[in-house]
């Protein structure tokens, strides 16, 4: 019995069908470690960041482009924002003249005075004696339809100009002082140079006269309602009410109507900041012409209220200084 001789050669194995498709190259998790797979993702990542480079840069050029382009908006809606508030509000007017000499500068010469004008105030009460107010001139001030006759480019610089207190009002608006109201009697002037309203004559603290002339005089004038009489605190420079009444009777009274508002401070120059003030001439006349017993009541109540705190300060004093004595 023959025995089958062994053989050499290794046994044959049962083929597997999936090493054909298996990558010798691929990890476990199924990417290759490849070196040529590595460098495609390093040049991907490369342009990642350097698309994202690039998208930074167009973002800041468009935002530095945009605010370039929105720079005129935003200065026009300032324009248009300070035009409404100044002809709706209030509004800075230049003094053109020195009529209103030394409460407002306007002389020839010096840097005029730029005010604050109030343009709501009248909308809720009427102009009091004292205040000083800007209005616009009746006929009798400037004529029927005043037309200067001037280029319609310069009008409107020119108008632009005022509306921001860079050039002088037009011919139409005036500053003056309110120095009777409607249905007051008002003239000029008593033995000591005054301006009498209902007979009775004003303290004008602020009332300028150049070189010492005394005012000139005019005849009694009746303010009709809805008027009021405005006059200049430089009363020898200043053309108002008293020379605007050409026709006799008050036709150089102001309409209320016409009033465009208080003046309230004065911003420019820097060294001119302050109030206006508007003290009632009518007021202070009354209160200086009260009887000699009436002013000395002050006076009286004053003293006498002095001898009990006197007398109890003593007491006060005393009582201490005694306790001070005990203490040492």
């Amino acid at each position: 019995m023959v025995e089958p001789v062994p053989s050499n050669a290794p046994q044959d194995e049962p083929e597997n069908p999936d090493d054909e498709r298996k990558n010798p190259f691929e990890t476990p998790t199924g990417r290759s470690d490849s070196s040529e797979e590595n460098g495609e993702k390093a040049q991907a990542a490369d342009g990642v960041s350097e698309r994202s480079r690039s998208r930074r840069s167009k973002g800041k050029a468009k935002k530095q482009r945009s605010f370039w382009k929105e720079l005129p908006i935003l200065i026009g809606i300032a324009l248009v924002l300070a035009f409404v508030i100044q002809q709706f509000f209030a509004r800075v007017y230049m003094i053109p003249s020195g009529s209103m000499e030394q409460t407002l500068h306007g002389c020839p010469g010096c840097t005029p005075d730029r005010i604050l004008v109030d343009k709501l105030v009248y909308d809720f009460s009427d102009p009091d004696p004292g205040e000083v107010v800007v209005f616009r001139g009746p006929d009798s001030w400037v004529g029927p339809g005043l037309d200067d006759g001037g280029n319609a480019v310069a009008d409107f610089f020119q108008m632009v100009g005022s509306a921001f207190g860079l050039a002088p009002p037009d011919e139409r608006d005036f500053v003056k002082r309110v120095i009777a109201t409607g249905g007051q009697t008002v003239e000029c002037c008593d033995d000591q140079n005054r301006v009498l309203v209902d007979g009775k004559p004003l303290e004008e603290p602020y009332l300028h006269l150049e070189g010492g002339r005394p005012q000139a005089s005019f005849d009694q004038v009746t303010v009709p309602e809805g008027y009021v009489w405005v006059m200049g605190d430089n009363r020898n420079n200043s053309a108002d009410s008293r020379y605007h009444n050409d026709g006799g009777g008050a036709s150089g009274a102001v309409p209320v109507d016409n009033i465009i508002g208080k003046a309230r401070l004065i911003v420019l120059p820097p060294s001119r900041w302050g109030i206006i003030h508007a003290d009632n001439p009518q007021q202070q006349a009354e209160a200086m012409s009260a009887p000699a017993w009436q002013q000395g009541i002050p006076l009286a109540t004053g003293a006498l209220a002095a001898w009990p705190v006197l007398a109890t300060g003593r007491r006060v004093g005393a009582a201490a200084g005694g306790v001070l004595r005990r203490d040492r």
